[in-house]
């Protein structure tokens, strides 16, 4: 009897241990697999919010901040500049305003290209026909950005005209993050910004003023330093012949004697009408005797610049480096 009883006991308790070992390695086995699921997903969250920093960017701009995303399939761009820049990273457009395009982006005339209005004006109805995936204004559309904004992620790339070779490495930072191009556009802002510290250093070293004029179809605007062609003074290191000239997009409106009083060493001259169609080129205007006493048309030192460059375009890869080069070749 005492033997049966021990048998039966120790039966029990083997049952007992078994089922103690099947219930622990059934807990381990919840807990791998809990951990196992939950590990998973916490790289599946990985994972999705990698892949939305490498999709998308957000910029921060003067008019406000923008979600853009990267390498953007359908790309509108309304300043010439920011446009040039395009062209020259290889980076295809939708779409222009093909107006007043200059002669060197010509090609974007073509009807490969939609016509997204003018400068001032832009086409909304078209602009909603594109769908882009990206807009970029500068000061000319900077009214309409709230408008453009309802049609497309848009940013502003104009340039600081109070800092203006800064502000134009930062905008063109900004494409190169945006386009995968970054590599590319800091080798052509290490050769730009070569060609400023030598044009600068040749300049400020000359001791001669200049002052630069927009001659706009019979009238006369000086530009003075920090204004918008400020940077021939702040960065390429002319000395202003007039310190006093109020900064500003426009200029400052002047007569004849006020070049003959100033009497500067360069006169540079940007000629509006000449890419937007005046009756009467800046060369017709100087041609006086005011201007014939002066020592920058008696040193042939009047510089007549290259408008499709200085007023319609200005900002871009292409169009900085013509500047430099336009005025570098001026004073050699």
């Amino acid at each position: 009897m005492m033997k049966r009883l021990a048998l039966v006991m120790m039966v029990w308790m083997m049952v007992l241990v078994v089922t103690a070992c099947g219930s622990g390695e059934g807990t381990g086995g919840s807990a791998e697999t809990a951990s196992g699921t939950t590990g998973e997903s916490v790289a599946a969250g990985d994972a999705v919010e990698e892949s939305v920093q490498e999709t998308e960017l957000t910029i921060a701009h003067q008019l406000g901040e923008t979600t853009v995303p990267k390498n953007p399939e359908k790309v509108v761009v309304f300043d010439f500049g920011i446009l040039d820049s395009l062209d020259k990273m290889g980076v295809p457009v939708t779409g222009v305003p093909q107006a007043n395009i200059p002669p060197y982006l010509a090609k974007y005339e073509g009807d490969e290209y939609e016509n997204v209005g003018s400068l001032k004006e832009p086409d909304f109805e078209k602009m909603s026909e594109i769908d882009p995936d990206l807009i970029i204004i500068s000061g000319r559309q900077a009214e309409a950005y709230e408008e453009l904004s309802k049609l497309g992620p848009t940013i502003f790339l104009g340039v600081d005209t109070t800092n203006y070779m800064a502000s134009f490495k930062e905008n063109m930072l900004t494409l190169g993050k945006i386009f995968d191009q970054e590599s590319f556009v800091e080798e052509e802002l290490h050769n730009i910004e070569a060609a400023v510290k030598e044009l600068h250093e040749q300049a400020s070293s000359s001791g001669q003023t200049a002052l630069v004029i927009l001659a706009n179809d019979g009238n006369i605007s000086a530009f003075g330093p920090g204004s918008r062609f400020g940077f021939v003074y702040d960065d390429f290191g002319f000395e202003a012949v007039d310190e006093n000239i109020e900064a500003s997009t426009h200029g400052m409106n002047v007569s004849f004697e006020y070049i003959a009083e100033q009497d500067p060493d360069y006169l540079f001259v940007i000629d509006r009408g000449a890419v937007l169609g005046g009756e009467t080129s800046a060369q017709q205007m100087l041609d006086n005797e005011l201007v014939a006493n002066t020592k920058a048309y008696q040193q042939d030192q009047i510089v007549y610049l290259d408008a499709n460059y200085w007023y319609l375009s200005g900002g871009g890869l292409v169009s900085v480096a013509e500047m430099i080069k336009q005025v570098k070749e001026a004073i050699n």
